[in-house]
């Protein structure tokens, strides 16, 4: 086995006949006599996600006008009815540029995602939904899971930094083989036979972190600094393997359906729409089966470019194209987008809590951030960007509130749910998006 001190020789050698692709069964079945949490007396997993759609609404017609609990259903929040008392509102909150330049369909997502904007030579990163998985990614199969409506991998808004995005998957036939295919592990099996690939990278591995001293010391001080965060990630790779090895708990809400059918890419609206509801339901059972416990969906682009058939312009060229209708008020082919996104999004909060987890859903112990780019499209706002939020966290958030930002950075949003979700940070943000307020509103 190759342990030269070159990084790319340790790298190489460490990972020599040890390549793996780890599958975690669901661990959070046999619950308590309460329903309230595992037989072990650990809590059931929370899982945290995001949620994104391009170009914004018309706040006049998207702003509840009361505020706390029973907020009013204004018209393009019309299709949350249903589901309300589970999705919070979050208006108001502002996006300050610090003197940069508002950059169209970016800054806003930029700040509210990362607590900073590109300009003057500065990096954006890494994003907050990352800066989670880091934390709490690191015992199930997949740190987190990606995906996007339309048909272009790089509509993504979960990134290391601005020039490290992590890919969406857009395919539902091939997210479901990516999930639930060979090295998936059913807890439900009756029968169980540890992998014996698995146990002999189990030695494997370990051999190679107990020559982690050795090595170390032949090595410079810039080279102990990358092997440091390699055997970091190795320990979590060893972490996997041994609970792949143990036989799971069954658990009943764990049930993958059939493969979903192949969808060519396409920004066609309804197309799109369908896609996004083939890759979510992918995705609830993986979050079910416990594969993952942080998720990103992409709807759509930021530059929304989402057309109706029959149509020659796009969700983004309306945008800016289409006139205000002087008896409506507001342009509505533009506005008939918005609509059918808020209709996507009631789905995917509906679908979520129907699923049961103990004396709670699947909803009950997820936190959905939901969030655009911009507040009215036709001007790039980035003042007022519609933001809600969905689930609660195991309990640990309220839902079915309107709270107004009044005018307070977005970053506070982000501050909120990291913290929830166990991260340990006190502020977020650089310059006029620094906060270490988090909103104390919303927490149980």
């Amino acid at each position: 086995m190759n342990l030269t001190p070159s990084r790319r020789g340790v790298l190489r050698g460490m990972l020599g006949g040890a390549a793996v692709s780890v599958a975690l069964p669901f661990l959070d079945c046999f619950l308590n006599a309460n329903g309230t949490a595992l037989a072990s007396g650990a809590p059931i997993p929370v899982r945290h996600g995001s949620w994104f759609w391009g170009l914004g609404c018309n706040a006049a017609r998207w702003v509840p006008q009361k505020t706390g609990a029973d907020y009013d259903i204004t018209p393009e929040l019309s299709a949350i009815a249903a589901c309300k008392d589970q999705i919070s509102i979050l208006s108001g909150y502002n996006c300050p540029l610090d003197g940069k330049g508002n950059i169209a369909h970016q800054s806003g997502w930029q700040a509210i995602r990362s607590g900073s904007v590109r300009g003057n030579g500065s990096v954006v990163g890494p994003s907050y939904d990352t800066i989670i998985s880091d934390a709490i990614g690191q015992d199930t199969r997949f740190r987190s899971l990606d995906m996007s409506g339309v048909g272009d991998p790089k509509s993504s808004y979960t990134y290391r930094n601005i020039s490290v995005v992590n890919p969406s998957e857009i395919d539902p036939a091939a997210f479901y083989a990516r999930v639930f295919g060979p090295d998936f592990r059913d807890p439900n099996a009756a029968d169980f036979k540890a992998d014996p690939r698995l146990m002999a990278r189990q030695s494997v591995l370990s051999a190679i972190a107990d020559k982690r001293q050795k090595l170390l010391s032949q090595v410079g001080a810039a080279d102990r600094a990358r092997l440091d965060e390699y055997f970091t990630s190795l320990r979590t790779v060893e972490q996997q393997i041994a609970m792949q090895l143990e036989k799971p708990a069954p658990n009943l809400a764990c049930v993958p359906a059939k493969s979903p059918e192949h969808l060519d890419p396409s920004h066609e609206l309804s197309a799109v729409l369908k896609n996004h509801d083939l890759l979510a339901e992918v995705l609830i059972m993986a979050l079910a089966c416990n594969q993952t416990k942080v998720f990103n969906i992409a709807l759509t682009e930021s530059n929304d470019t989402v057309y109706r058939e029959g149509e020659d312009r796009s969700h983004h060229q309306m945008s800016h194209e289409e006139p205000m209708d002087e008896k409506l008020g507001y342009q509505p082919v533009t506005t008939s987008y918005v609509l059918e996104y808020m209709k996507t999004w009631a789905r995917f909060v509906e679908r979520l809590g129907s699923v049961k987890e103990g004396d709670r859903t699947l909803l009950d112990n997820s936190l959905v951030f939901a969030h655009s780019d911009t507040n009215f499209a036709k001007t790039h706002a980035v003042d007022g960007i519609p933001m809600m939020l969905a689930g609660k966290a195991g309990g640990k958030v309220k839902s079915g509130i309107h709270l107004p930002g009044n005018g307070d950075p977005v970053t506070r949003v982000a501050l909120t749910i990291m913290q929830v979700a166990g991260v340990n940070i006190s502020k977020f943000g650089v310059g006029s998006l620094e906060t270490s307020k988090p909103l104390n509103a919303l927490l149980t």
